[in-house]
């Protein structure tokens, strides 16, 4: 799968979907080293034919003009006979500039002038408005003022008649304030009993206010005493569950970093145990590599087969299937008489092999199961199957690539396994990848009735059933 996508340097969304992060990073790493590895051949036959590169399509072209001697036609300014001097073009040039200026200053001298004489005109015409308004109220006031010297003998008449009312008015108020001022005399008694009262009253009154006010004063300190009290007890409550929060992570920190340690010193170990199996492998090479010499084994040349067994996958399949039926087709003619997804000392349908089910449908699957679950489904995007796995935090999906020679893992420089029964029990003891470390620990089967592999499998029962 990963030749025939460098072939056409194309990938499907489907296929892209299906892949983890990793396979996605080594699958963009894989296309840009065949990308460089295209340019760097085609430069360098461009080099030996030396054949001029065309112009990609959209872009500008630059043609240069060819002399009588077939090469550049070239021009230099000041050899010719008709062309100006480097001093007469910078005349030529200054005289031009010089102009734009003078231009440019008459154009502002005018904008001036238009503004200074559009404001006389504006002060103008304020002016001739104001002294049209004053005209207008001199006449006004005129007016008023005849009017009002019409209406002053009715004023005057008015006025007599007012005075001699005011004096009666007078005499009639002289009368009365008399009359007010005995009887005022009668109830000076009556005024001074009712002030007595009035002082005893207020004084009984201000007596009664102070007692009420110590009574409440009392009362309203209880109340903040007793309030205190309560809050000086939660506030105890408080800083004791935190203090055995703050003991408790505390405890949890002290452990995740003794994990942390003890994964660090795994790493450590198994570092050195890989280095350890590498040397021996290099010793074991140059012991066989002839006379004791430390000569480098030969790079085998590539798989007849396997270019063939790429030629007709890609001659036999389109790139992607079209529907679910094409995926069941392709499982009963290539993939069922190999006997996958079987147990071959039973012949039963393996513990984790499900059909042809969806992303999302594993995931379900998988949804309330422990770290390390795992499924192996068929996958109906593209011409293979992928690990569904439980991870700590999301579910992780793995793309095996299927050939004539056996089952991997998509991408480069992967194992390489011979049935995909023996790639799941591989990785049962070594992880999927170094940085996350999955384990295939729980397969998980099936949850409904019929089974999601009966399309798969029906043909076999069949047959079973038959004999």
């Amino acid at each position: 799968m990963l030749q025939q996508i460098l072939q056409t340097m194309t990938v499907d969304p489907d296929l892209l979907a299906e892949l983890s992060d990793e396979q996605r990073a080594i699958l963009f790493v894989k296309i840009r080293e065949e990308q460089v590895r295209r340019y760097e051949e085609y430069e360098k036959n461009l080099q030996d034919e030396k054949i001029p590169r065309k112009p990609k399509k959209g872009r500008k072209t630059v043609d240069f003009l060819l002399g009588r001697d077939g090469h550049e036609w070239v021009w230099v300014m000041g050899d010719h006979r008709n062309d100006k001097s480097v001093e007469e073009m910078i005349e030529l040039e200054m005289h031009e500039k010089a102009l734009k200026e003078a231009e440019r200053e008459i154009e502002e001298i005018r904008r001036r002038e238009e503004a200074e004489i559009s404001k006389r005109l504006e002060m103008e015409k304020y002016r001739l408005e104001t002294e049209q308004k004053q005209k207008e109220e001199e006449l006004r006031r005129q007016r008023e003022e005849a009017e009002l010297y019409a209406s002053l003998k009715q004023a005057r008449e008015a006025a007599r008649k007012l005075e001699e009312e005011k004096q009666k008015a007078e005499e009639e108020e002289k009368i009365r304030v008399e009359q007010l001022r005995q009887k005022a005399c009668r109830s000076c008694q009556d005024l001074d009993d009712m002030e007595h009262r009035f002082t005893e009253d207020k004084k009984r009154s201000l007596e009664r206010l102070v007692k009420n006010k110590n009574r409440r004063s009392s009362e309203i300190f209880t109340e903040y005493m007793c309030k205190r009290e309560e809050m000086e007890k939660i506030a105890e409550q408080n800083i004791q569950e935190v203090e055995s929060n703050w003991q408790e992570q505390e405890k949890k920190a002290k452990k995740a970093e003794e994990e942390v340690k003890e994964l660090a010193r795994r790493a450590r170990i198994e570092y050195k145990n890989s280095l350890r199996q590498g040397m021996n492998a290099l010793n074991a090479v140059s012991a066989f590599s002839g006379n004791g010499t430390n000569r480098k084994p030969p790079v085998p040349p590539k798989s007849e087969e396997l270019r063939k067994s790429v030629a007709k996958v890609i001659n036999k399949r389109p790139p992607r299937p079209p529907n679910k039926q094409a995926v069941v087709e392709w499982f009963l003619e290539e993939e069922r008489p190999k006997g996958v997804g079987t147990e071959r000392k039973t012949g039963k349908v393996a513990s984790w092999f499900h059909g042809v089910i969806s992303r999302l449908e594993a995931e379900n699957y998988l949804l309330n199961k422990t770290l390390g679950s795992y499924l192996v489904r068929v996958s109906e995007r593209v011409w293979g199957y992928t690990i569904s796995y439980r991870a700590e935090d999301r579910c992780k999906h793995f793309l095996i690539d299927t050939s004539d020679l056996g089952y991997q893992f998509f991408g480069a420089n992967q194992l390489m396994h011979r049935s995909l029964a023996e790639l799941i029990n591989f990785h049962k003891s070594n992880p999927i990848t170094v940085t996350g470390g999955e384990l295939l620990r729980t397969p998980v089967g099936q949850v409904k009735d019929p089974p999601d592999y009966q399309d798969l499998m029906r043909p076999r029962i069949t047959e079973s059933t038959a004999l």
